[in-house]
């Protein structure tokens, strides 16, 4: 059984609140919540601030897994009622989605959208019109990792409950039955594994999730910071580089990620048919040995863990790609929770509280396999021996729309929830129409003329 982290931290504040007699719906300060102004996330202090709020808020995520146990993980309902042992009074309704990414879009296009959720693929000039800042960057950048994530302006619209490293996930009986004894660290050695696996088991090599299309998109993840070591590279030099998809000749950069896929679909070293792979059936396939691996961030692994009998089978390893003979992995946010900023008042402050307590004190990041929210949180379950962890760099000031600006003209949408694209590198692959040199041309024109577009200097 996966190990389930201990959240004693909220017995301790139950009894601090019962030594204390600390039950007020009333600020630190004494103003009344409802209709005075909000307490900010880094003012309050869980257990002991707005026990008696009395709210009902309603959370939008797209983790369906956590809506039973079936994965073996920490529940909806079991986060909810540790939640509520704090905060008696304050009911969230929880909604999931697995089409989570488009019909989050919709609900906010709708107007009529949420108390909290997680924030969808939109412009960062527009956080504002849809979501509460938690406070500004220096003060949040103080409280939580991540906090340039969901940034625009100097405020902070968006919190995660977890960060997942970048890598691939693996089924490590299959490798050892293939005769893998060490784990590839380019792009040339993973090819090579995969086609040792097609031969020596009957696993997949390796597993598309084609069909899901958000899960394509993952892909994009991997080009800054695991394919170049460099922190600036997504959201800065990216932005300013010749023809970033173009061929380094040293198996680095997007280039050298991209190929990747495309050579294992053109190859036969995935799935027989993409169209019809199986988000929610494959998690059991890997558990089971069916399916050797599959590129998805580290969230994943505990949801494929509690899929099967065989926890112990399922491993995680860095992207295979090295630079300057070493590899690097990204530490990112996964979904950031935005608070509805037409929200009432008391539903807000309510809503400010949970995401709090789930960031800080619920345990979710450490059950998640995740990396910590919390700057005074450090457990993890997670590890990569010699490979360097790295942040992405936010944009430089003044170009906090670049990215989103060139993405809209080129219509290449990177980083930015691009599945489309990366389904096309599998069609073409398997069908043979385009060879992957004529995909990158296209992809280097498209990004060229919108960077005259939108002004972006050559800079690299």
């Amino acid at each position: 059984m996966r190990k389930k982290k201990v959240l004693a931290v909220l017995l301790a504040g139950a009894m601090l609140a019962t030594a204390t007699g600390c039950s007020s719906s009333k600020g630190g300060d004494g103003s009344s919540q409802t209709g005075g102004d909000l307490k900010q996330y880094a003012d309050i202090v869980l257990g002991e601030d707005f026990t008696d709020l009395d709210a009902t808020i309603t959370m939008f995520n797209n983790r369906t897994d956590l809506d039973s146990d079936e994965y073996g993980g920490v529940t909806w309902k079991e986060y909810l009622a540790e939640f509520n042992k704090l905060y008696p009074n304050i009911k969230v309704e929880i909604t999931t989605d697995t089409n989570y990414a488009e019909d989050s879009l919709t609900h906010l296009q709708s107007g009529d959208y949420e108390t909290i959720m997680g924030i969808p693929h939109i412009d960062k000039s527009d956080y504002s019109t849809y979501f509460l800042s938690y406070g500004d960057f220096d003060t949040m950048s103080q409280q939580i990792n991540y906090a340039e994530e969901r940034m625009y302006d100097q405020e902070v619209y968006g919190v995660p409950f977890t960060a997942t490293a970048q890598g691939i996930v693996y089924n490590k009986k299959v490798f050892e039955e293939a005769g893998i004894t060490e784990l590839p660290t380019t792009p040339e050695e993973f090819l090579a594994d995969l086609k040792i696996i097609k031969e020596n088991t009957d696993a997949i090599p390796l597993y598309t999730n084609y069909a899901a299309g958000w899960t394509m998109g993952v892909w994009d993840m991997y080009t800054g910071i695991s394919a170049t070591g460099d922190s600036t590279y997504r959201n800065q030099k990216m932005l300013h580089t010749a023809n970033p998809f173009k061929d380094t000749g040293d198996s680095t950069h997007p280039y050298a990620v991209y190929k990747i896929l495309y050579d294992a679909v053109a190859e036969g070293l995935t799935e027989d048919d993409y169209t019809t792979t199986d988000w929610e059936g494959c998690k059991g396939m890997m558990n089971n040995g069916e399916i050797a691996c599959m590129v998805l961030g580290s969230w994943a692994v505990p949801q494929i863990k509690g899929a099967g009998p065989n926890v112990d089978d399922i491993g995680y390893m860095a992207f295979p790609i090295t630079v300057d003979g070493k590899q690097y992995a990204v530490a990112s946010a996964d979904y950031c929770f935005g608070i509805n900023v037409n929200a009432p008042t008391d539903e807000q402050q309510a809503a400010i509280i949970f995401v709090k307590w789930m960031a800080e004190e619920s345990g979710y990041s450490y059950n998640e396999t995740g990396l910590p929210i919390a700057k005074k949180n450090t457990e993890t379950q997670l590890s990569f021996d010699g490979v360097e962890f790295l942040n992405d760099a936010p944009a430089v000031e003044g170009e906090e729309d670049l990215l989103n600006e060139l993405n809209a003209e080129s219509e290449l949408n990177v980083n930015n929830g691009g599945d489309t694209k990366i389904q096309e590198i599998i069609e073409h692959a398997s069908i043979g129409d385009m060879t992957f040199d004529e995909i990158m041309k296209d992809w280097n024109e498209r990004w060229s003329e919108a960077q005259e577009v939108c002004g972006a200097s050559i800079d690299y």
